[in-house]
């Protein structure tokens, strides 16, 4: 079998074997395909496109190029949750102890953010002490004990989708739903659950920026998912605005703890609730709705925040910051947005304050780069809101206040104000499979 022939192949439309995309991904993952192969290969999926048999080939060869997770000695059905990501997603932080704290085991790995989509995993980090890396024995004897763990992912995970995304993002093969779907899912299936709930976002701030873009990922992610024997459904979400008023990682982290007490944002709290719901449904066979309602009671008598500090506490982190949220890291500087006339806020367009809070110091351009955990964005006004001449729609944070004059402007441009009131837009615009 020869690297040149399947290029030439799928660029001419034909369709490729199990064996001939074994070939190209474990050749390249290995280092016998060089990168201009490669390149040219994922060039021809690029315009070419693959079927459902290719895609999900794809997928599962990506799966078993690393370590494979095995759940199977944890009592219960196992449920993931992953997001497309988004601006100011800090859901993981509070659908997770919801989760558990309902006796559902939550054995989830994150990742960080790059870019202006923000990461699980640098959330976390802002809570001084919490360890983001824990040996296989200490995973699974933490998870028998509290029934939650949350760390990063480990670097044996799914090598060739790593090697082939980095090739990607070089070579503007990036925007393709099959290799979008099998980066994702590829990662979601080594990592060892029974089923699987996806957050597809959908606006500026997302990948995916209209929803038939959305459906389709989510349709075929799905499909996926139930041909590797897993429950999954995707939930179609909004992202035209950040998602609740929270952008940067110490702020997230703040507001998750305010959630998980009742006293979030509507936005933040409901699609919490939402998620956490759907995932509780999957694992006890009962409805969405029924899952939901049991999720807001988790809420609502406390058990999901005493779920959250059981989990900082197992790995190694302070635990005053849950009950006293002044403890996370502080700013050295912050500077406001105000209003330049008054009426109703029609847009917040979520790209631009993802964009904004990466110049803060809150985000990464280069997987290398430094984050400030306390840098990041605080929305004062969300879509729907009236506004009056001279008030404050954000405050920013971060270290240098050149640096956010120049964050400012960006983040400023992202607000629209209007003097008619906004359509309301929802938050939930679709659920897709099972």
């Amino acid at each position: 079998m020869e690297m040149l022939d399947i290029i030439m192949k799928k660029r001419n439309g034909g369709k490729l074997s199990r064996e001939e995309i074994a070939f190209a991904v474990n050749g390249f993952t290995k280092g016998e395909i060089p990168d201009y192969q490669m390149s040219a290969f994922l060039m021809a999926v690029y315009f070419k496109g693959m079927d459902a048999d290719e895609t999900f080939e794809l997928t599962d060869v990506m799966r078993l190029s690393g370590d494979i997770v095995d759940l199977s000695r944890i009592k219960g059905v196992k449920v993931d949750k992953h997001s497309t990501g988004g601006v100011g997603d800090k859901t993981t932080l509070i659908v997770a102890p919801i989760v558990a704290s309902r006796g559902v085991p939550v054995a989830k790995m994150s990742g960080r953010g790059l870019g202006f989509s923000g990461g699980t995993i640098d959330k976390l980090e802002a809570i001084r002490g919490y360890r983001t890396e824990l040996t296989e024995k200490e995973f699974f004897e933490q998870i028998d004990r509290i029934g939650i763990a949350l760390i990063g992912q480990t670097g044996m995970i799914t090598p060739a989708d790593k090697k082939i995304y980095a090739l990607r993002d070089v070579t503007g093969t990036v925007e393709n739903m099959s290799l979008i779907a099998s980066s994702i899912m590829s990662k979601k299936l080594a990592a060892g659950s029974d089923a699987i709930v996806l957050d597809v976002k959908c606006g500026s701030g997302a990948f995916m920026h209209n929803i038939d873009d959305a459906r389709e990922l989510a349709r075929i992610m799905c499909e996926i998912g139930d041909s590797a024997g897993k429950k999954t459904v995707a939930m179609i979400t909004d992202m035209d605005q950040p998602l609740g008023n929270a952008v940067g990682n110490a702020l997230e982290v703040e507001e998750a703890v305010q959630t998980l007490k009742g006293e979030g944002p509507e936005d933040i709290t409901e699609l919490s609730v939402r998620l956490a719901g759907m995932m509780i449904a999957l694992s006890r066979g009962i409805t969405p709705e029924e899952g939901t309602d049991i999720a807001r009671g988790a809420i609502t008598d406390g058990s999901a925040l005493e779920k959250l500090k059981e989990l900082v506490a197992a790995q190694g982190g302070d635990t005053a910051v849950i009950d006293d949220t002044s403890l996370l890291p502080k700013a050295e500087c912050s500077m406001e947005i105000k209003a330049g006339k008054g009426g109703f806020v029609t847009k917040i367009d979520a790209e631009k304050i993802g964009i904004a809070s990466r110049m803060t110091g809150a985000g990464r351009e280069k997987k290398d780069d430094v984050i400030d955990p306390a840098a990041g964005i605080m929305l004062r006004k969300k879509r729907g809101d009236i506004t009056k001449p001279g008030e404050v729609l954000a405050v920013l944070y971060g270290k240098d206040r050149d640096v956010l004059a120049a964050a400012a402007e960006t983040a400023g441009a992202a607000f629209e104000i209007t003097e008619s009131e906004p359509e309301k837009v929802d938050l939930i615009k679709e659920i897709i499979g099972a």
